[in-house]
């Protein structure tokens, strides 16, 4: 669909309906789960395994075609861990696999197909042996990975850095810069004269953030009507 045809009040209803799903089905398989999430199309994200905890404010966008999951693995000596902060950002597509811990700061945002692994998960020289090698993934508060980038095990990414859109991390990275390529190195740095406004600021006030939401929705979609939202559905016509 070229626009949104549905009502307000139908959207605010499937808005419901995610927050339910979401409290109802994805929330029992978590350790955690923050306040404040908001996850569209909740029916998308995969959960295996236990020790996976989600911060407050939470965003996760999924299409019926790019799932988001979160998996942990446990074996012998090895348990997973899946640790994200506050105020995240996850985009369709993005996968994160723990053998032994992914840690994520505050305000960190993750692009479409993003992928985090702390593991090989088969041993290099005996490829019938699951997990193989794994060492902890951590990712300082505000870092940005790019549209299809891989974060290695052992990795650590210095706060506020930018990970290029398609790029192995395979070692670690800095504070305040911008890295890219395969493997992944350091391009330049941040501009420290610039201020860098992080997603903390999105929720400094949560009222007045749902009532902007709130007023945007009703702008755009006043002139809707259900019987509009059902032709474009189910009779779609050029320019829908």
């Amino acid at each position: 669909m070229i626009k949104d045809h549905r009502t307000y009040r139908l959207k605010k209803l499937i808005g419901k309906f995610e927050r339910w799903y979401c409290d109802h089905f994805i929330a029992p398989q978590l350790a955690a789960l923050g306040a404040g999430h908001m996850i569209m199309k909740p029916w998308n994200v995969r959960v295996q395994g236990s020790n996976i905890r989600l911060g407050k404010n939470l965003h996760i966008v999924t299409t019926g075609d790019r799932w988001v999951s979160f998996s942990t693995w446990a074996m012998d000596e090895h348990q997973g861990n899946i640790n994200l902060g506050d105020n995240v950002l996850v985009c369709p597509g993005s996968r994160f696999d723990s053998a032994s811990a992914i840690n994520v700061g505050d305000n960190c945002m993750f692009a479409a197909g993003a992928y985090v692994t702390d593991a090989d998960w088969h041993d290099i020289y005996d490829r019938t042996m699951p997990i193989g090698a794994t060492r902890p993934v951590t990712l300082a508060q505000n870092v940005w990975v790019g549209d299809g980038a891989i974060i290695c095990k052992g990795v650590t990414i210095g706060e506020n850095s930018v990970i290029g859109a398609g790029s192995v991390v395979t070692g670690d990275i800095p504070a305040d810069v911008i890295a890219a390529g395969n493997p992944a190195r350091v391009i330049k740095p941040l501009d420290p004269a610039q201020t860098l406004v992080t997603r903390e600021r999105l929720f400094a006030d949560p009222v007045q953030l749902q009532d902007a939401l709130d007023k945007l929705e009703r702008l755009m979609l006043h002139h809707n009507t259900l019987s509009g939202w059902l032709r474009a559905r189910f009779f779609p016509t050029r320019g829908d």
